[in-house]
């Protein structure tokens, strides 16, 4: 049997996949790094600790897998975006695993970015069929990124623009911070989206969105969150109108989009993206549909969030595009 491996060592996770030819999983495991309780993240040399930590235990947990593999090539992110001085430490780790296994076998090292890694899982997991050098619209809603970008196709990995970004906190960063002053867990969105299911239907308070020109400011919906914790209001009221902020601000962020550029189709990546009530509300409030002549389409939960599936799969797409050739 043959395969390609994927790594991805990010802010959050150490990731590790391998995919047979075909592209399914042969083997995935992931590793959430250790965040203190009321912590709001890692630094990133406590985080790159961690990947070095966690990599020969993942490998060692792929052991028989990989040893019934002739591995092809390994791909990795060594980097947060696809641009010029894009650089974190963590990506140190993942780098230095994969380019040993290559330089090891003798097989191809494929380098991508965190960015194209998410794209790439969202693709294929939502099953957005794209023709070579098509366009569309991403959002990239994570911790450390809150864009929306115009995308194209190219071979294997994409080219990115940036169009409108965060002006202050990042999506990701305003879940963390109000999750852990509610007593969550870093980093808190699963737990604030389960919090938020306890409120119902009941009424919520309010907390406001603002974005300006297509770009989105979270500090002002932080503050009016932490206003209503001061005041006494129910934990669960503020998760679920944590929610709805985001939801609304996303839709304002994707109505822009669409107006100004005339794409239709909107891809959602990163792990604020896996929450089912802002997607469920998108689709509502933008009534897609044939008859709107526009598309929205959502990474599967399971791989919104930080993983090495997409980058495992831009680097099997690369070998077979130089097979072709």
């Amino acid at each position: 049997m043959r395969g390609v491996l994927g790594i991805d060592t990010s802010n959050y996770t150490t990731s590790l996949c391998l995919l047979d030819e075909s592209g399914q999983i042969a083997f995935e495991q992931r590793q959430v790094l250790e965040v203190p309780l009321g912590e709001q993240g890692l630094m990133q040399s406590a985080a790159l600790f961690q990947h070095v930590s966690n990599l020969p235990e993942l490998f060692s947990s792929a052991r028989r897998k990989l040893g019934s593999y002739q591995i092809l090539g390994v791909g990795v992110s060594s980097r947060p975006r696809k641009v010029t001085g894009s650089y974190m430490p963590v990506f140190k780790a993942g780098y230095l695993a994969a380019q040993s296994v290559a330089f090891g076998a003798h097989v191809p090292l494929i380098e991508t970015s965190h960015q194209s890694g998410h794209l790439m899982a969202g693709i294929v997991t939502a099953k957005m069929t794209l023709s070579e050098g098509e366009t569309f619209l991403a959002l990239h809603l994570s911790g450390g990124t809150t864009d929306v970008l115009s995308v194209k196709r190219v071979q294997s990995d994409f080219e990115v623009e940036v169009l409108t970004s965060s002006r202050d906190l990042h999506i990701g960063q305003y879940v963390d911070r109000i999750g852990v002053k509610l007593g969550l867990s870093f980093p808190a969105g699963k737990q604030l989206e389960q919090l938020a299911k306890e409120w119902g239907d009941q009424d919520l308070p309010l907390i406001p969105s603002a974005v300006h020109n297509g770009s989105p400011s979270f500090s002002g919906p932080l503050s009016a969150a932490e206003r209503l914790l001061q005041k006494g209001v129910p934990r669960a009221a503020i998760a679920a109108s944590v929610q709805r902020s985001i939801a609304t601000t996303l839709e304002k962020m994707l109505r822009h989009a669409f107006a100004t550029t005339g794409l239709r189709r909107a891809l959602l990546v990163g792990g604020v993206a896996s929450n089912q009530y802002i997607s469920d509300r998108l689709k509502k409030r933008l009534g897609i549909s044939e008859e709107a002549h526009s598309s929205l389409y959502f990474c599967d939960p399971h791989y919104a969030s930080d993983n090495a599936f997409g980058v495992a799969h831009i680097a099997l797409s690369t070998l077979q595009h130089s097979s072709l050739k």
